[in-house]
């Protein structure tokens, strides 16, 4: 069953190359602090920008790091099927343990193609691994229905899970009424975790995290708790790391010469950009994402001084495996260097 806190873990780039000894590090950082598994190749692993011979290694350095220690997730969804099947097939022979498939971005196929032309192939073609729809119509302009994942699970026993975007708690709720309870959902939005394991008709199983990068030992103890029923506990511990919850989309309004313009920073920008603050080996974004604007990167400091100043402990596993000052980090203004734009 594939439960419990997963980390969508980001890829590291140093010289506009993959940082494999960096890459290492936060793989390490990870496992010592008892995640449930790994997602490479994610959309927080800048899966996009990522070449297909770029998206294959960094699978297999993923599955090798992780053997035996931890369960390996491998993106390998995209929007043609030609391609996802033959990356599907490079992560099974590399040992990933589970494949999760994005819905189809942009070119937007109907629910009913979704099951029949993309995740049905690689089911039937991988019976001996997890396959893991990934539903978030927010970044793929398309959804996998719960009545057509529903089917899938009658037919495919390997399409047993499901990663939940929505941000919709009907369709949630819709998901667990269509395929019961033996159906696993995960969350697939950190501050939604907590309502999707409690809400009994929905009841996740999980959370496939982006703050984890940074705080995995927290968030996968609020996915014990909350496993265990512990309801208070889990809630006591999320109000001390909910500020970071908030860093996958950075809102900001911005002046221009022409007038004020709403500007987005969205995952994995964020995240990179808190990463990079409290010395993890993240490096920068690939383009066209770039960097944040002062705003939204003070937004990101505030979140991290929020965090440090409610409890310590959280950012405790941080200084002790990468030998950093988080007070110094979070403090001293050279830290930040070229982490923002100047002037809009």
């Amino acid at each position: 069953m594939i439960s419990g806190c997963y980390t969508a873990i980001a890829t590291p780039f140093k010289d506009g190359l993959v940082d494999y000894e960096g890459f290492d590090q936060l793989i390490g950082f990870q496992i010592e602090n008892s995640i449930t598994g790994i997602l490479a190749a994610g959309t927080t692993g800048e899966s996009p920008t990522l070449k297909w011979d770029e998206h294959n290694r960094v699978i297999d350095f993923v599955a090798e790091k992780t053997k035996n220690k931890c369960i390996a997730i491998a993106g390998t969804g995209s929007n043609n099927t030609a391609e996802t099947l033959e990356g599907s097939e490079h992560a099974v022979k590399a040992g990933a343990d589970a494949l999760l498939l994005v819905d189809p971005y942009y070119n937007g196929p109907s629910s009913l193609e979704i099951r029949k032309e993309y995740v049905a192939p690689v089911a039937a073609a991988h019976p001996e691994v997890e396959i893991i729809p990934y539903v978030i119509p927010g970044r793929t302009g398309c959804q996998l229905l719960p009545e057509d994942l529903a089917l899938l699970f009658n037919e495919y026993k390997n399409v047993s899970t499901v990663k939940e975007a929505t941000a919709n708690l009907d369709n949630m709720k819709r998901t667990r009424e269509c395929c019961g309870p033996d159906f696993t959902i995960l969350s697939g939005d950190d501050g939604m975790t907590v309502q999707m394991m409690v809400d009994p008709q929905i009841k996740a199983a999980g959370v496939i995290s982006v703050a984890s990068n940074v705080i995995p030992g927290a968030v996968t103890e609020m996915v014990r708790l909350l496993d265990r029923g512990e309801t208070s506990e889990a809630k006591n511990l999320l109000s001390n790391i909910e500020p970071l919850f908030k860093l996958v989309t950075v809102k900001t309004m911005e002046q221009t010469p022409h007038g004020k313009v709403e500007c987005r920073a969205r995952n994995p920008l964020g995240l990179k950009a808190l990463m990079s603050l409290l010395g993890l080996p993240s490096g920068g974004c690939r383009r066209p994402l770039g960097k944040m604007t002062r705003a939204g990167f003070q937004k990101v400091l505030d979140a991290a001084r929020t965090v440090q100043a409610n409890n310590t402990d959280i950012f405790q596993p941080v200084a002790d495996f990468f030998n950093v000052d988080i007070e110094e980090r979070l403090n001293n203004p050279a830290n930040w260097e070229g982490l923002c734009y100047g002037a809009y």
